[in-house]
């Protein structure tokens, strides 16, 4: 597949200045101000017009794209600002280069007028997904008996979000975010662009939810725990159409399993706690769990189409989670294991809802095309991942914490030095073009 119009380059050093950091929804007041102020311009002045005039010409003219280009550039920006992707305060006008979580927009090319006409319908989809992957928020209720009466807040639950509250306090700390942190954010506003730049008639590709791109800019720490995915993306509409149903017998015995479990791991937590690692029947009794918790969600999410079986067997899956030998285990971290544990917990809920919305869109487009867009089936194994590795560590399979970063890292390519001509032998000059 091409390259999208719409790509992230990522240049930040993972530095962050605990003063900005301390401070930094209070920075971005004037940045936010700006920002309402130009997508009331864009939405309602701007767009109409850049809408009709793609219709009649069949693509953006070079001054709208400009603008557009202008604008969902620094809207990126400042939502980097504001969720630590980046540190340096940005500029107000979205020039390209100048910041270190920045787009490159591709020129503007000829674009489907049906797409164009039914522009607003079609990034539904998308909007929904960017939006659940950056700033979903959960309204909570709570009753107060005192005056009988019900208040209401709302709590941010996107991934961004989450990602954003727990790397204020890693920022604060450290003095530096972690990098599958900032590749999460990073993926997630590469993400947001890509839906702002097909709303905004930048482009009339899709946006690529595959969370591989753009790629870790430097090596990923070893996983112990990770998920081997197949390539099959054949959906069997029949199965489909009954997923939910053809998982209730995976359910009970997920329950039924689960209880056991339950009172392996009290054991287990005794013997690491004084041998420094899980005895390797339990090793193998929880991984063998873990394996099929995973299996069995891939299949309910529509990440994969096979109906699994009900042992966790290694290998028997096309969405399989690999697992290493049992290693030796910090015992201060296997004591307050639970605790450590709360934030990846936050992040793996965060995560579940965009896994939702995977398997509602995949569901009608297996109905209809009987297979898995790529990029969503990545999306959904990326989340199924970070759940198994949130759920190893909390299982005592491993005392590694869950890596955040959505993507692998890819070793640059080496530069091709040109070919030396040789030298012409001997003292005669060559002979000219003439001769």
């Amino acid at each position: 597949m091409e390259p999208h119009p719409i790509r992230m380059v990522v240049r930040d050093d993972l530095r962050r200045s605990r003063l900005t950091v301390f401070f930094r929804l209070l920075l971005a007041i004037p940045h936010l101000i700006w920002l309402v102020v130009w997508t009331y311009a864009t939405n309602y002045i701007v767009a109409p017009i850049a809408w009709l005039l793609t219709l009649v010409l069949g693509r953006l003219p070079q001054p709208l794209w400009r603008y557009f280009s202008s604008y969902v550039r620094y809207s990126t920006h400042v939502f980097a600002f504001i969720s630590l992707a980046a540190n340096p305060f940005p500029g107000f006008v979205g020039r390209p280069g100048s910041y270190p979580i920045d787009l490159e927009v591709a020129a503007p090319g000829r674009q489907s007028r049906w797409k164009t006409l039914f522009r607003i319908v079609l990034v539904l989809p998308a909007f929904w997904l960017a939006l659940v992957l950056f700033v979903y928020v959960v309204p909570v209720v709570e009753y107060e008996e005192a005056t009988d009466q019900y208040y209401g807040i709302y709590v941010p639950a996107g991934a961004a979000a989450v990602v954003a509250f727990l790397g204020w306090f890693v920022c604060l700390a450290l003095g530096r975010i972690s990098t599958g942190f900032r590749d999460l954010l990073a993926y997630t506003l590469r993400y947001g662009a890509q839906t702002s730049g097909y709303l905004s008639l930048l482009t009339d590709r899709y946006p690529n939810a595959d969370p591989s791109q753009p790629a870790a800019t430097q090596p990923t720490p070893d996983k112990p725990v990770n998920i081997r995915v197949e390539g099959d993306l054949r959906r069997s509409r029949l199965t489909v159409f009954f997923r939910l149903l053809l998982t209730i017998p995976h359910f009970i015995w997920l329950a039924l399993w689960g209880i056991a479990v339950l009172f392996a791991l009290i054991v287990g937590w005794f013997a690491t706690l004084i041998t420094g690692r899980l005895p390797g029947a339990l090793h193998r009794f929880v991984g063998a769990y873990l394996r099929y918790e995973i299996h069995v969600f891939a299949f309910l999410y529509l990440v994969a189409n096979p109906f699994p079986g009900f042992t966790g067997t290694p290998g028997s899956y096309p969405v399989d989670v690999e697992i290493a030998p049992r290693q030796q285990q910090n015992r201060w971290k296997t004591l307050f294991r639970l605790v450590l544990a709360v934030p990846a917990h936050l992040l793996a809920s965060a995560l579940n809802l965009p896994l939702q919305l995977v398997a509602l869109f995949g569901w009608f487009v297996g109905l209809v095309l009987g297979r898995m867009p790529e990029g969503l089936r990545n999306l959904g194994a990326f989340c199924l991942r970070y759940t198994a590795q949130t759920n190893a560590y909390v299982y005592l399979l491993t005392d590694s914490y869950p890596y955040s970063g959505p993507s692998e890292y890819v070793e640059p390519a080496p530069a091709i030095e040109p070919e030396a001509v040789p030298a012409w032998p001997g003292p005669l000059r060559p002979p000219s073009l003439s001769s």
